[in-house]
């Protein structure tokens, strides 16, 4: 065994919630290594999230309490130490990297100004040695020209670069605890590669221990020394991580290691029509400057790409963030502006005005990627499932309220729960409410955005059966969008796989991933599935 940095014992979070205790975590004991990483792991809601930031102390008191609980770091109690002694050690000597860095940077302060400060807090240096320390941190994390990204504002860097930000506000003092919460979560396969093995490159260098809070196994088998297991604020499981991995004991445990989104797709019907193809389709956003703003060139964002899906068939699209995924997705649906073929069913959609367009919204559908941004806050999930049905003018009153019930059945959701509003739900709840308010209009086209990253892995296995099950029963067609290849690969008959607007690689799906021809694809993949 390690030697022990950090000791967590029995620690356990209370939180006072309309006057009665829920308990977040149950008398919870475990211990970081010095120079190892520990994985913090479970799915959303067991309880990681909180007993790490009790580290810091950073739940929102007097509503969070601790009933039990001591954290020994160099021979102190975390728990007793003032707010004054705790600011010390906050960024210091433990670092944090938040969930998502867009939320977590402030959007109205540059690159050099947020890393700056952590620095200044904690040090005497002066103006010139702290922006030498930035352009240092920034070059450690591997951003490509440090010094030209200082003036830089977090909207203007992509996923990748703004969580390597964070890791560099977070190893600004060359801390001895790195905890990362969820820090590859939203990002591309091949990025979430860069940023795990930059933290373990820097890990070996700085001699730091990391505390690992994720939901997704494939990381943390890769990347972890030692894993703890939670279940509904309770430690169930703590072991090496091979042996884990080798032997789970714990039946929680097991169930989330057999959660892997797996299966085939749902067998084609006997020639089937092709319901949707494009022809050298193109999406061009023009670049602009000068006075006259003149247009200098073009954002190549879809590329003369063309595709064919068929009744009852799946077509995978894969690529990272700013490949044209969604852009395409967004074109068949002429929801922005396009050139080229679009042929739905036989008719070209593509010269249509909005009008012409709207009567086949019903039979186009789409879901998004993030369920708690696409439901409206102020409505009930009746309203928020009907509203297709009042463009549509579909039903009276009665029949809707009907019609609400039985998609909501078929959906795996309890129909009684219909008069409450989308934040009473869990993550996976509210994505089967997406999918029930696309379902309701009875659509033979649905495209899916993104629609299990934000998910547990074991919630992800549920939609995944869910949306093939719709499929069998309603010849549905799916435009799959994403960058999870373990969900599209369960669901896929064609993959199509993109980088910068244009088609690297397309065809059968199963073929593909048995056997990718191109490059990039392979690079894809072996982020996705490397064991």
């Amino acid at each position: 065994m390690s030697e022990k940095l950090i000791s967590v014992k029995n620690l356990s979070v209370n939180f006072g919630q309309n006057g009665a205790e829920v308990e977040a975590v149950k008398g919870v004991s475990f211990d970081i290594p010095k120079g190892k990483t520990m994985a913090l792991v479970g799915e959303s809601g067991s309880g990681k999230s909180v007993s790490a930031l009790s580290i810091l102390r950073l739940l929102p008191y007097p509503k969070a309490s601790h009933p039990s609980g001591e954290i020994h770091y160099d021979g102190q109690d975390l728990m007793q130490l003032d707010e004054s002694a705790m600011r010390h050690l906050r960024g210091n000597r433990i670092g944090i990297i938040f969930q998502e860095p867009m939320t977590s940077l402030n959007p109205l302060h540059t690159v050099e100004k947020q890393i700056g400060e952590v620095l200044l807090l904690h040090t005497t240096n002066g103006g010139k040695q702290v922006r030498e320390r930035i352009i240092e941190l920034l070059d450690l994390v591997g951003i490509p020209n440090p010094e030209s990204r200082l003036s830089a504002y977090p909207h203007e860097l992509s996923g990748g670069q703004r969580q390597r930000v964070m890791i560099a506000m977070a190893l600004a003092n060359d801390p001895e605890l790195l905890i990362a919460d969820e820090p590859t979560t939203a990002l591309d396969v091949t990025i979430q590669e860069q940023i795990l093995q930059l933290l373990q490159e820097l890990q070996q260098k700085l001699g730091m221990a990391i505390l690992l809070i994720t939901h997704d196994l494939n990381i943390v088998k890769r990347y972890a020394h030692e894993v703890c297991v939670m279940y509904r604020g309770e430690l169930v499981e703590t072991n090496d991580c091979q042996a884990l991995f080798a032997a789970p004991k714990h039946d929680y445990t097991r169930a989330l290691l057999a959660a892997e989104p797996s299966g085939e797709p749902a067998p084609l019907p006997a020639q089937p029509e092709v319901l949707i193809s494009t022809d050298k389709l193109k999406v061009w956003f023009p670049i602009k400057k000068g006075f006259f703003k003149r247009t200098v060139d073009h954002v190549k964002a879809v590329n003369e790409i063309s595709i064919e899906v068929k009744q009852g068939e799946t077509l995978g699209i894969v690529g990272e963030s700013g490949s044209g995924k969604t852009t395409l997705g967004l074109a068949l649906l002429r929801l922005i502006g396009c050139e080229g073929g679009i042929h739905f069913d036989g008719i070209n959609i593509a010269g249509m005005n909005q009008k012409q367009v709207k009567p086949l919204r019903r039979r186009m559908q789409v879901v998004f990627q993030d369920p708690f941004g696409s439901l409206s806050p102020r409505m009930s999930v009746s309203e928020c499932i009907a509203e297709g049905l009042g463009v549509h003018d579909i039903g009276d009153k009665e029949a809707r309220d009907q019609m609400i019930i039985d998609v909501m059945r078929e959906v795996g959701l309890d129909p009684d729960t219909r008069h409450r509003y989308p934040h009473e739900f869990s993550g996976g709840q509210r994505q089967r409410i997406c999918i029930a308010r696309a379902l309701i209009l009875k659509p033979e086209l649905i495209i899916l955005d993104e629609p299990t990253s934000a998910l547990d892995r074991t919630v992800q296995k549920q939609i995944v059966e869910l949306l093939r099950e719709l499929q069998a029963k309603h010849n549905l067609s799916y435009i799959f969008i994403s960058h999870d290849l373990a969900v599209v690969k369960a669901l896929s008959h064609k993959l199509l796989v993109m980088q910068h607007g244009d088609v690297m690689e397309s065809g059968d799906a199963a073929e593909i991933f048995a056997k990718p021809k191109h490059e990039y694809t392979r690079t894809l993949l072996d982020a996705a599935f490397q064991a």
